[in-house]
């Protein structure tokens, strides 16, 4: 596919020679430094839409996996910042959907540090009998794809997602400071996402 970058912005020549970098070559580099460029803007969009810091992190890091695991989808037709937004917000809506706890009003917009603005609305819904089942084979899938990290890695993931711990509950059961359990969980959900990123059935 022919690009014409002299009608691209800098922002937008740089995040595609990283996607094309991280695509084509699997530069770990090129991973790193989308994650880097966007993290914080991300994490700051999902806090206004779930009021915690905690979904907040964790659906981050679910964006980066689902962006990265479907990179061969991105076109340079929009801005690379635009598709990864749209990822995160429709990735925030369904865990809202499914959590049942808020609804976002149709009325607040959320905007990306392009200054494009998103309005959803949320109806609640629960899994139908199929659905559940579809739920029960990612989570026997997920456990899978946890064993293969290291130990310490693999022990985290568990208590914080399966036992489904707080940061502080983990940090005084692995009598870790709260700042060393929250380092190693971004970074065993790094792992993770690296490591289900060319899986097709587990996201």
């Amino acid at each position: 596919m022919e690009v014409l970058t002299n009608q691209m912005s800098e922002k937008a020549i740089r995040d595609y020679n990283l996607v094309r970098a991280a695509r084509e070559n699997g530069d770990q580099k090129a991973y790193a430094d989308l994650m880097n460029i966007y993290r914080e803007p991300i994490y700051y969009m999902l806090l206004k839409m779930t009021n915690s810091s905690n979904d907040a992190d964790d659906l981050t890091l679910e964006t980066f996996g689902k962006a990265f695991k479907r990179l061969e989808q991105y076109t340079p037709n929009y801005a690379f910042s635009t598709w990864l937004f749209r990822i995160a917000t429709n990735n925030c809506i369904d865990f809202i959907r499914k959590k049942r706890t808020q609804t976002i009003s149709i009325d607040n917009l959320y905007s990306n540090n392009d200054g494009e603005s998103y309005a959803k609305d949320i109806a609640c819904s629960t899994l139908d009998p199929e659905e559940k089942i579809i739920e029960k084979q990612k989570i026997v899938l997920m456990r899978d794809i946890v064993n293969k990290l290291k130990p310490t890695y693999k022990k985290l993931v568990q208590l914080r997602y399966f036992d489904e711990l707080s940061y502080e509950e983990i940090s005084q059961q692995l009598d870790l400071p709260l700042g060393t359990v929250k380092a190693k969980l971004f970074r065993a959900r790094a792992f993770l996402y690296n490591l289900i990123k060319d899986s097709k059935d587990l996201i």
